[in-house]
């Protein structure tokens, strides 16, 4: 049987920008995306620590070591510049494997979000 479990976690980033225009999803510095196992075009998962908003997106990679953390499109209406995030991705694997299996959490600087 195969379980859903936290697979990726970015804990408490800052939201540096939000771009209403673009088409959607969220721009994650590729050195964060990384350390996180995050991959390019991945579901995630983002939750608003400042107002309890709840959403889920795609990734889209960022410039590495630019801490972004963009919210675009519709999003951008929910989380706003300067709020604190965690963005996270989750997995489907077997239920025995689940038993051991240890996510990959990064805690970024607060403020720059580099690692």
């Amino acid at each position: 049987m195969q379980i859903e479990v936290l697979k990726s976690k970015i804990h408490r980033a800052t939201v540096t920008s939000a771009d209403l225009n673009y088409i959607g999803s969220i721009t994650i510095d590729e050195d964060l995306m990384d350390a996180a196992g995050i991959v390019a075009n991945e579901r995630v998962y983002i939750v608003d620590n400042n107002n309890g908003e709840r959403l889920d997106t795609y990734a889209i990679p960022g410039e590495r070591g630019s801490g972004a953390i963009c919210l675009n499109g519709a999003a951008a209406r929910k989380v706003y510049v300067g709020d604190v995030v965690i963005i996270m991705a989750y997995a489907h694997i077997d239920a025995e494997e689940a038993r051991t299996f240890k996510p990959k959490v990064v805690f970024p600087e607060p403020v720059t979000n580099k690692l």
